[in-house]
């Protein structure tokens, strides 16, 4: 069972990322760029055939500053894999799904 997308905060990305039980996939998005949107549903459907392996999550760089700054986030899409509250792996730029599984299966 898909656990959904969880949309994440600088508020709330202590919690919701670094405490997690289980892996964090973090999308940095923004509305205004097309390869976000491109991979948008391609995350909902890797939320649902994770399941509870692992969480994906979002956040909008537009309405969230801090933490992007704090990982240097230059481009977007940026997907960063927290696990136990650290950076596990990370990369830029829109993903195929064969590619977003397979960067996913390898660092989980």
């Amino acid at each position: 069972m898909s656990a959904g997308i969880k949309h994440v905060s600088d508020a709330s990305f202590e919690q919701d990322v670094l405490k997690s039980d289980k892996p964090v996939l973090l999308d940095f998005w923004a509305e205004w760029c097309g390869p976000c949107k491109m991979i948008g549903p391609i995350l909902e459907e890797l939320s649902t055939e994770y399941g509870d392996r692992i969480q994906i999550a979002k956040m909008n760089v537009d309405e969230n500053q801090g933490v992007p700054a704090q990982f240097n986030i230059r481009g977007i899409p940026t997907l960063i894999l927290f696990k136990n509250g650290t950076v596990a792996a990370q990369k830029v730029g829109a993903l195929a799904k064969s590619q977003l599984t397979a960067f996913i299966d390898s660092n989980l």
